[in-house]
């Protein structure tokens, strides 16, 4: 099997980020930008109470507190998976104005140790929503439908999930 290259990070100019200077294992921080999600014409989620956990060639993926979504929601959908950091996952189906987007949610109920300050906080697929925002900026959602990221102007890359991407 050939051998892949290692790719080459951009480097960070003052005031971003490399993806390639995040941990793995993966590392949990809170945050205190201002998150906010739309679905269906609606904003249905707000919080300046979040947390983001980094890892290696990946975007930042945003958890929210379930009391930063608006009522009726968040409902929970079958299946879950279990990630080798985190611990299980539970997935969630997001309802607002007249789209229904089945599990593009997820948390950890019950997260391991170094994840436990977010327990019950809610991760969503950014291109599943009509748009998700840090600090009023519009993210671009990491490429490659399995990941969780959001892209802002303060991080740069390359990121998992680009085309060739798979053996990183």
């Amino acid at each position: 099997m050939p051998q892949r290259a290692r790719p080459q990070p951009v480097p960070p100019a003052p005031g971003q980020e490399s993806v390639w200077d995040y941990p793995r294992p993966p590392r949990l921080e809170r945050t205190p930008a201002t998150l906010e999600i739309w679905l269906g014409g609606e904003r249905i989620a707000r919080t300046t109470g979040g947390f983001r956990v980094l890892e290696t060639s990946h975007p930042p993926t945003y958890y929210l507190p379930k009391e930063a979504f608006a009522p009726g929601v968040l409902e929970r959908a079958p299946g879950g998976s279990v990630c080798e950091w985190k611990g299980e996952a539970t997935y969630w189906t997001l309802h607002a104005g007249d789209r229904v987007e089945e599990g593009a949610g997820w948390s950890y109920e019950q997260p391991t140790a170094p994840f436990a300050p977010m327990a019950g906080c809610v991760a969503v697929y950014a291109g599943r929503m009509d748009e998700c925002r840090v600090n009023g900026v519009r993210v671009t959602p990491q490429p490659g439908g399995f990941y969780g990221g959001w892209i802002t102007p303060e991080v740069v890359g390359p990121f998992k999930g680009e085309p060739g991407s798979w053996g990183w």
